[in-house]
């Protein structure tokens, strides 16, 4: 999967990581930003992707649709469809251009508008990564649970840098029965539920 990544989808991933770090230096207010994972982030999203179990494969927060690039990698291994949600509609525009570029374009559906509007008609679900507004964490994690398949998994960043703001999520997620968690400490922190 490494190893053949085709060029196009190579060189907006390039492009993406670029203005990232561009505007982390600058001065743009935070929400108008890009919010991506770093490449070693992707390479692991994509890894635990194209290794869960048959079902559908979401990403919630799709920004400007980096860690879309890498779970379409483990789609096109999966033989399956990304289907992404954001809410800010100039990043939905962003997104559909990258995919595009990518020519990815028909195998990625990128959903303008609040996930919890559709979280519950989900059908059974492989692999959710979610990358979203902190607030709305909990609320998802308790639709989505229950759609997971058995082994399925629900990946969510942000999990050891946000500790405070994430702590109900994260108390949720540890006293679950219905999955086996941990944290792997990429990144800002991966929460990994796996259900059981």
């Amino acid at each position: 999967m490494f190893h053949a990544i085709p060029a196009p989808i190579q060189e907006c991933m390039r492009d993406l990581e670029a203005r990232d770090a561009v505007e982390r230096l600058g001065s743009l207010p935070k929400h108008q930003r890009l919010a991506q994972v770093p490449p070693e982030v992707g390479r692991f999203l994509a890894l635990m992707c194209a290794n869960a179990p048959k079902g559908m494969v979401f990403d919630i927060g799709t920004s400007g649709g980096y860690s879309g690039l890498w779970l379409a990698l483990a789609c096109m291994v999966r033989g399956d469809k990304l289907t992404t949600f954001e809410i800010q509609e100039e990043k939905v525009q962003m997104a559909q251009k990258t995919f595009n570029v990518a020519g990815l374009a028909s195998m990625v559906k990128v959903i303008h508008g609040d996930v919890r509007q559709h979280i519950s008609r989900f059908p059974p679900t492989a692999f959710i990564f979610m990358d979203a507004e902190k607030d709305v964490y909990l609320d998802c994690y308790e639709h989505i649970i229950p759609n997971l398949v058995s082994g399925g998994l629900l990946i969510a960043n942000s999990a050891l840098s946000q500790t405070q703001q994430l702590s109900l999520y994260l108390h949720r997620a540890y006293q679950d029965t219905r999955v086996d968690v941990m944290i792997v400490p990429l990144g800002k922190g991966l929460l990994i539920c796996r259900k059981c």
